[in-house]
């Protein structure tokens, strides 16, 4: 089979390594810009201009950094090339303008410490006879849009909750009504707010603790999943993985988390294209409760906290089952050294159900085919919520992305019965209403980069001489021409299915040859438009956005999410109106989940799912899964088969 991409691009596209990042920093000390004050808060791999890499041109692989100088809060962002050295650009931040780089460890705990200190606090505190400072927990929480007051400062506001013991479920005990604003360079209390007293829940949720939950449910009989000759794919040193047709290159990224490039599957001796990079490029949740303590509740789990530094080491057996395949990742500490998650990602197989399955009633023939699919994954944590990211690739070329949602719901004290913003789980315990909205990057090259996109919906034919009787339905194609045109919103009463199309290649019947995006069709962002976390995150009110290729378009909310006033990232991009039928275009594809708490996803949330699917519509010239071999034992016809001759 031949490659989609230029000798030696998979080795430029390769995951940063912990050489590079080791050579990032030195370069850095070097030059004077990182000093003992530093904190590095995102290090990652350039992604080079995709025009570029398909030429063959030799490109150097550049590291960008945000740095952050904790004693005077200036923030920088970097450039360097590790291989010679040297800086290749570097600009100070302006808070004002720019935003602030991603929240950094330290800052994590230093608001306790802070916090712990303040008068105003602890008589808050005392107020409601919590006086045990030990038992104490602040919660860091990401500011959002910054008061007049509060300009040009790196903000925290915090949150705290009782944690009784070192064991205890501190979000069982929330301490609601009072808000600290923290200055995290100057170590200051700006403000400790004390809007409402309300009891503090008194009912634990140590669902960790066997004594709390209680015996195991029995009867559960072990499932054995095997391999015994090991799995279908193979994965190179640079992460190009091989299976069954099926060709991409795995990476991971300290904001993004997992990111594959050159995503191709096999027609015949051809293999062909499909995307040259898919990742997940933020996700944000909007709480939806808005009363004065908790109204700027908008956490961007991406721009804001980096996701992909949070990833889990994954256990067998727990996470994975099966013959598993594991990969480390490997991002920066905020000490800008290497930082090595063991067995962060985990790629294996699963059987998928069935593939495909017919009995004929008049040629006697049965057949059935079962499915597999491949699984490249990770989990991560960030607080209290847990996410899985989840990308399978199936025997019939379909893709999918889901994203399981688990964890611990962020908590509150709950008001009184019939509150409308949030539900109580526990009594007296309330857990907000909430949003999970993620951001699909979708930089599509189906059979090349000449793309354009169709909508497509299902639309009843009126009665007439083409539709006589009434029964005849088609469908409506439109094709999305110019970047105003193509912000889209999903319509499930009609279908509506957006068709990614190459205007240059056609299938054997003279179609043009494509893949079809499948959205789930939830609800978007629920935020006035006025609202602050509208202006921020403008790409959750829309399903679909289509832009032209620019390689430093990468984060739906711009580069700097973190304190940012918004509009940045995709309104001010298509602002430009830039054409894209026809040419290098990206997808956005907003998808996620409307949570409206449950009391059963207390103390722990059961998984909750989202995503979306990609199908290809006319690529092939007919099933391209009929290549797939049957089980040695597959099932014959049933001695009543040719009783059966009803047609459907």
């Amino acid at each position: 089979m031949t490659n989609t991409l230029p000798a030696g691009a998979n080795a430029l596209l390769a995951t940063l390594t912990a050489e590079e990042i080791v050579a990032n920093r030195a370069a850095l000390e070097a030059a004077g810009i990182a000093t003992s004050n530093t904190h590095y808060s995102y290090v990652g791999l350039i992604a080079p201009d995709k025009r570029r890499v398909l030429t063959g041109e030799s490109l150097p692989r550049l590291v960008r950094s945000f740095l952050i100088d904790m004693t005077t809060g200036v923030s920088h962002d970097v450039v360097v090339d590790p291989a010679s050295g040297s800086v290749v650009s570097s600009r100070e931040l302006d808070p004002a303008v720019d935003g602030a780089v991603p929240v950094v460890l330290r800052e994590f705990g230093y608001v306790e410490e802070v916090v712990h200190k303040d008068e105003r606090w602890i008589a808050a505190m005392a107020k409601r006879g919590l006086t045990d400072l030990s038992q104490l927990r602040v919660n860091p929480l990401s500011a959002g849009v910054l008061a007049d007051h509060e300009s040009g400062r790196r903000i925290q506001r915090c949150f705290t909750f009782v944690q009784r013991t070192p064991d205890d479920l501190g979000w069982a005990h929330p301490v609601d009504g009072v808000t600290v604003m923290v200055d995290v360079v100057t170590g200051e209390v700006l403000d400790v707010i004390d809007y409402v007293d309300l009891p503090v829940p008194q009912e634990d949720g140590n669902y960790h603790l066997e004594s709390w939950r209680g015996p195991d449910r029995e009867g559960l009989k072990p499932i054995a999943i095997s391999q015994p000759e090991g799995p279908s794919f193979t994965i190179d040193e640079n992460g190009v993985l091989d299976w069954a047709g099926w060709r991409l290159q795995v990476g991971f990224d300290q904001r993004e988390g997992l990111v594959l490039h050159d995503v191709s599957i096999a027609d015949g001796d051809v293999q062909r294209s499909v995307l040259y990079r898919a990742s997940i490029a933020e996700m944000v949740v909007p709480y939806g409760d808005p009363s004065p303590q908790r109204w700027f509740q908008n956490f961007f789990d991406g721009g804001e906290y980096l996701f992909g530094g949070f990833a889990n080491s994954l256990e067998l057996g727990c996470d994975c089952v099966g013959d598993i395949t594991y990969l480390d990742a490997v991002v920066a500490g905020n000490d800008g050294d290497a930082r090595v998650v063991r067995q962060a990602i985990c790629i294996h197989e699963e059987d998928a159900g069935v593939l495909w399955k017919h009995s004929d009633n008049w040629n006697g023939s049965s057949e059935t085919r079962r499915n597999r699919r491949l699984v490249v994954s990770f989990f991560m944590t960030v607080g209290n919520y847990d996410y899985g990211f989840y990308w399978y690739f199936g025997l019939d070329g379909t893709i999918e992305f889901e994203v399981k949602a688990t964890g611990i719901v962020f908590t509150s004290a709950y008001p009184g019965k019939g509150y409308p913003f949030a539900t109580e789980v526990a009594p007296g315990l309330g857990a907000p209403n909430h949003q999970h909205l993620f951001s699909a990057r979708l930089d599509v090259a189906v059979d090349g980069l000449t793309n354009a996109v169709d909508e497509i919906e299902a639309a009843a034919v009126p009665r007439g001489p083409e539709n006589p009787h009434g029964t005849g339905f088609t469908q409506k194609i439109t094709r999305l021409r110019t970047e105003s045109e193509a912000q889209r919103v999903a319509d499930n009463l009609t279908g509506r299915v957006w068709f990614v199309g190459n205007t240059e290649v056609q299938n054997r019947l003279g179609e043009p040859v494509g893949w079809v995006l499948y959205p789930e069709g939830k609800p978007l962002l629920l935020a006035d438009a006025d609202s602050d976390i509208h202006r921020r995150a403008t790409f959750t009110t829309k399903h679909l956005w289509v832009t032209a290729y620019e390689p430093d378009e990468l984060y739906p909310a711009g580069d700097f999410v973190n304190l940012h006033p918004g509009g940045a990232g995709i309104p001010q991009w298509v602002a430009a109106d830039r054409p894209v039928d026809g040419t290098d275009i990206v997808l956005w594809h907003t998808f996620g989940l409307t949570h409206f708490p449950r009391i059963e996803d207390w103390p722990i949330m059961p998984v909750d799912t989202a995503g979306f699917v990609l199908k290809p519509h006319g690529f092939f010239g007919r099933n391209p899964s009929l290549d797939i071999p049957g089980t040695a034992d597959h099932c014959a016809p049933s001695a009543d088969h040719h009783d059966h001759h009803a047609g459907h």
